[in-house]
């Protein structure tokens, strides 16, 4: 098949076609030819207003539902909402049922690769069934596929088994997350500790059940060496914890969720289910403290954090309502809106191969691996942008700048209408 993009925009810093705006001829997945202009009988042209192309983004944080909650998500829906969204690769979380901790679970999650323009790479349970007491099948999951190895938000309580699967992932280069909370401190709280969750009634998680955590993590990392990653902080002082860590030379990474950079706990005032998330959303202080760090690079990455919850565990009392929202569809124009352009897609490009992602550099006889855009135009975000089964979505009702258009990869063509 020939593909033909006519008059795109190309944002790339590492390529020698950075801010040109050119052609390019696609052939059998390839990219043939980049010009400044290219006339020749193809399958399909590719043109819109503005357009922007950049390398396919990922997220290291997605979670879906399919097996055992179809009902949030399934796969298909789930990477077809990704492809809409602007990205290509998708790091999927273990929190399905039964928990992805066994290499058939990896091979499940797969199942869609090579079908669609989406690639998934399976994020395994650290322990079995995520119960945090016994290492999983670590080393057969990673031959399986799986790229890291994470209980969905929940905190490795022993240090000693945090230590032994440092040490032992060392083996093949395996990358263990801790999400940073201790339970013990957070206790049955659900929002950010502060003076208004006691105004508010609502049972409040201190930031420094987070930074304890954190402290407790790269304590045990510098004694085994490997690899952490640090999924979603949340406070300042996170931040600081691993700048100086990072200082040290320490091997870690962190990701910060796109609702953390935009929305701070002063929305606790509506009692919006939808604002429930975990971490919680913290102060305006903290918020300015983890804008900085995507800016200064001391946070790798920026993730969606992706997570389709039912109606039913949603609309109901705060309290009792889960944890999550979705952010793949308002994620480019939320982060192009605070961030701008070249950084936005520095975040979603960037630190892949962290989680042993393959990257692609838009040149001449490379793989073709493309998220098509409009950086320009703003737009309040509403249910008719939202492609997920579940509509559990806290950017409702926020003005974004940007559209995705679609995307390009694995041979498989999406276009938004």
């Amino acid at each position: 098949m020939k593909l033909l993009i006519k008059s795109a925009k190309i944002i790339q810093p590492s390529s020698e076609f950075h801010q040109q705006t050119v052609d390019l001829l696609i052939e059998n997945g390839i990219i043939s030819s980049i010009k400044s202009k290219i006339e020749e009988k193809v399958d399909q042209t590719i043109e819109f207003e503005n357009l922007h192309l950049s390398e396919g983004w990922f997220d290291s944080s997605v979670s879906f539902g399919e097996p055992g909650y179809e009902e949030r998500e399934t796969l298909e829906n789930g990477l077809q909402t990704a492809a809409k969204s602007g990205f290509t690769q998708i790091g999927l979380n273990s929190n399905i049922n039964p928990i992805a901790d066994h290499a058939s679970a990896i091979n499940f999650l797969q199942k869609e690769n090579n079908k669609q323009a989406v690639s998934v790479y399976p994020i395994a349970a650290l322990t079995k069934n995520s119960e945090g007491n016994d290492l999983a099948e670590v080393y057969d999951m990673q031959n399986a596929g799986a790229v890291s190895f994470y209980d969905y938000k929940k905190a490795v309580s022993n240090p000693n088994l945090l230590k032994i699967a440092l040490q032992y992932v060392q083996n093949f280069g395996g990358l263990v997350q801790s999400f940073p909370l201790d339970k013990s401190i957070a206790h049955k709280g659900y929002v950010h500790e502060n003076k208004q969750s006691t105004i508010l009634g609502l049972k409040g998680i201190p930031s420094f059940a987070e930074e304890l955590q954190i402290s407790r993590d790269l304590h045990i990392l510098e004694y085994t060496g490997g690899k952490l990653h640090i999924p979603t902080i949340s406070s300042k002082k996170s931040v600081q914890l691993i700048k100086e860590a990072k200082k040290k030379g320490l091997d870690v990474t962190c990701s910060v969720a796109v609702h953390q950079l935009i929305f701070n706990n002063d929305k606790l005032d509506t009692f919006n289910s939808h604002f429930k998330v975990m971490p919680p959303l913290r102060s305006k202080e903290d918020q300015k403290a983890l804008i900085k760090g995507v800016k200064d690079g001391v946070i790798d990455m920026v993730t969606t954090d992706h997570t389709p919850i039912d109606i039913e565990n949603k609309k109901v009392e705060f309290e009792s309502a889960l944890f999550g929202t979705i952010g793949l569809e308002s994620a480019f124009g939320t982060l192009n809106n605070l961030l701008g352009l070249e950084k936005t897609i520095e975040v979603f490009t960037k630190n892949k191969n962290r989680f042993h992602i393959p990257s692609f550099q838009i040149k001449e006889g490379e793989v073709a691996n493309f998220t098509f855009f409009n950086p320009e135009g703003d737009y309040t975000f509403t249910h008719q942008h939202i492609y997920s089964s579940s509509k559990n979505s806290m950017f409702l009702d926020y003005t974004l700048s940007g559209k995705v258009l679609g995307v390009y990869a694995e041979k498989n063509l999406i276009i938004n209408e």
